[in-house]
């Protein structure tokens, strides 16, 4: 019998005087042309933390210290395949954001977390609004029992 197996990632908070760094996604044949905030699946045998502080560094590169993040909601969602999401903010970061990935990004900026673009990617949309409200674990993407 084969295990169920979840698949995990890793996206990254990052605020700065009530702005949140979001990116344009392109040429990734998923979800080109929304917004996100930085992102990655986790490739194994590494932490959250490690997992968000590489990501951060090839993405937008920002330095975090994994010690420096701390996990601020997590979605079980549903999509074609189930994932667990990981919402991550750093206390403090080193370096301003660009973008080192403009072949798969084609916008990488700060926008108020209270006025998000119309195409933020939805689960992205509801896992701000749930850290917003202090929310520390959410689900997405399931149907409710009738």
């Amino acid at each position: 019998m084969t295990r169920f197996r979840l698949v995990s990632e890793v996206h990254l908070v990052l605020v700065r005087n009530d702005n949140i760094l979001l990116l344009k996604r392109a040429n990734t044949g998923y979800e080109d042309g929304n917004y996100s905030v930085v992102a990655s699946h986790m490739d194994g045998n590494e932490t959250a933390r490690q997992a968000m502080c590489r990501e951060a560094m090839e993405e937008a590169g920002v330095h975090i210290e994994p010690e420096d993040l701390r996990v601020v909601h997590v979605i079980h969602r549903r999509t074609e395949e189930e994932r667990v999401s990981f919402f991550l903010t750093p206390d403090q970061w080193h370096g301003e954001p660009v973008n080192r990935e403009p072949h798969k990004c084609s916008e990488l900026a700060w926008y108020p977390v209270d006025s998000l673009p119309e195409n933020t990617i939805p689960y992205v949309r509801h896992a701000i609004a749930q850290i917003r409200r202090g929310n520390i674990y959410s689900e997405f993407g399931w149907s409710t029992p009738a």
